[in-house]
């Protein structure tokens, strides 16, 4: 079981980078939202394997709280968005 947690962690890990990757040289800023969105379901998927790793249930508690904050968040942004993005007034 534990090979199996190290190669969801590295390759997460690799998944997360990959994100911040596009997140920086996003060509657009719909494409840097989605990249923030998957950047923080990769850190809730890369928690909740921790928990299992280790058994500590509270972590998940946190990863349920990361998950709401993003969600929230991303409903910020898609209101943003919606209502005409960043403007050159």
């Amino acid at each position: 079981m534990s090979t199996v947690i190290m190669l969801s962690l590295i390759l997460m890990t690799l998944a997360l980078c990959l994100a911040f990757v596009r997140l920086f040289i996003g060509p657009s800023l719909p494409d840097r939202v989605v990249a923030l969105e998957l950047f923080s379901s990769m850190i809730v998927g890369i928690i909740g394997v921790v928990a299992i790793a280790t058994d500590v249930p509270s972590l998940l508690d946190v990863a349920i709280v990361m998950a709401l904050m993003a969600f929230m968040a991303a409903i910020g942004f898609a209101r943003f968005l919606e209502r005409g993005g960043p403007r050159d007034d």
